[in-house]
């Protein structure tokens, strides 16, 4: 059943993609372009080569493809996947400024085909106007005439209509993805720090000013590698915490392709060291593996377990991806027979379990999953899935951090929702 439902909204996708892709040819080759001139050909070519690209970067790794070759369709498959999102929503926004433009260049244009009257008309030798008199030949039916095809002048405007709002379009799509600010340079210079301070009302006046660095969806893959893995860890390093929390989406592939992408986590520095718990990206590439792998570079799984630290319990689930493999989340094993007078910390993936820790009296939440939306508009179909997008809220006595992200899933790209490293700064109300 599942598969059949992941088949057809594959097909839906695809079949998107191709109604998409066959509009923006339209809007920009066919009407910007000379019939069987070159650069009609180039665009012709680039509209049904980069949606393949996209495709194949999507379905590269989990078709087996060797890592090399997944690399080199992912940054241009991805790349135009966000190039595409932007070009759409400013294709849409110029679609009825071009109406409005070829209507006036409609209204303007001279007519092309006179009337003619319905009898000759000759002029008398005094040079006045008089009705021939001859008797009128035989009506013969006549098919409707085609319309006329425009002129020359009408074209070269048209296309000039065509031309500039899709040049204005690109730009705006490219410069969209390429921000210094956001966009592919933001992510690839690192993730910036956020930091927030966390009142508990169960934690001791001892812990007050405990620092726990929060890393979410680093995702590393056939774009990001090692170089970001080690900005990462520098990063972190530099804040100075007291704990570090990895809260999944850690990785997007195998160890054997990823082991060296990862190596730099080993030099994560923390007091009360640093603790891992899995994401849906992880039951996509083989949880075991990795769990395996992280526990090698010096990291603490916690699979559905607790740890009792000097002054809070921390405590970690799988993520509920693992459900099908038999490995979700199970909140009894993690929480179900703690001192309840102690603070407890959550490490969970996706904030949609906010509600099973409200119920085992979690005093704080950490998670990450939603990348704040990573694209706007994503922001507003992340909402609809998740309770929590990003920032700190509270449910009940229970109060969840979503991070954005220290990375980026697909396209490594981020608009209107930056990365980051969250360091939340614990606080006692006894302080």
């Amino acid at each position: 059943m599942r598969t059949a439902v992941f088949a057809l909204v594959a097909l839906a996708v695809l079949g998107l993609l191709g109604l998409v892709h066959r509009w923006l040819w339209i809007r920009l080759v066919r009407d910007t372009t000379a019939p069987r001139g070159l650069p009609r050909r180039i665009g012709t070519a680039s509209a049904i080569a980069l949606p393949l690209l996209s495709v194949a970067a999507l379905t590269a790794g989990r078709a087996g493809v060797p890592f090399p070759l997944q690399q080199a369709v992912s940054w241009p498959g991805f790349l135009w996947l966000a190039v595409l999102l932007y070009l759409t929503l400013t294709m849409l926004v110029a679609e009825p400024i071009r109406a409005l433009l070829l209507r006036r260049l409609a209204h303007r244009s001279p007519s092309r085909v006179a009337d003619e009257a319905p009898g000759d008309v000759r002029q008398d030798g005094a040079g006045t106007a008089a009705t021939a008199t001859a008797v009128a030949p035989p009506v013969v039916p006549v098919a409707p005439a085609e319309p006329a095809a425009p002129c020359a002048q009408e074209l070269t405007r048209r296309r000039f209509v065509a031309r500039t709002l899709g040049g204005a379009a690109a730009a705006v799509a490219l410069g969209t993805v390429a921000n210094g600010a956001y966009g592919t340079h933001g992510v690839l210079r690192g993730p910036g720090v956020r930091r927030v301070r966390v009142p508990l009302a169960k934690l001791p006046r001892a812990a007050h000013g405990f620092r726990i660095a929060v890393v979410s969806d680093v995702h590393l893959g056939p774009i990001l590698g090692r170089a970001h893995t080690q900005r990462i860890v520098d990063t972190v390093n530099r804040t100075q915490p007291d704990l570090i929390a990895i809260v999944g989406d850690l990785v997007d592939g195998d160890v054997q392709d990823l082991g060296r992408a990862a190596e730099p986590l080993r030099r994560l520095t923390a007091r009360h060291g640093t603790y891992f718990v899995t994401g849906n990206h992880e039951y996509f590439s083989g949880a075991r593996q990795w769990v395996d792998h992280v526990r090698e570079l010096g990291l603490n799984p916690l699979e559905n377990a607790r740890r009792a630290l000097p002054y809070f319990d921390l405590a970690g689930v799988n993520d509920i991806a693992g459900e099908s493999e038999g490995q979700g989340p199970d909140f009894g094993a993690a929480l179900g027979d703690r001192d309840r007078t102690r603070a407890a910390v959550l490490l969970a993936h996706q904030p949609v379990v906010i509600h099973d820790a409200v119920r085992h009296g979690v005093d704080l939440q950490l998670s990450g999953h939603t990348h704040g939306g990573q694209l706007w508009p994503g922001n507003y179909l992340a909402e609809l899935a998740n309770p929590t997008v990003e920032g700190l809220e509270r449910y009940g006595d229970t109060q969840l951090w979503v991070s954005r992200g220290a990375g980026a899933w697909g396209p490594p790209v981020r608009v209107g929702a930056p990365s980051d490293i969250t360091v939340v700064e614990l606080a006692s109300h006894q302080a």
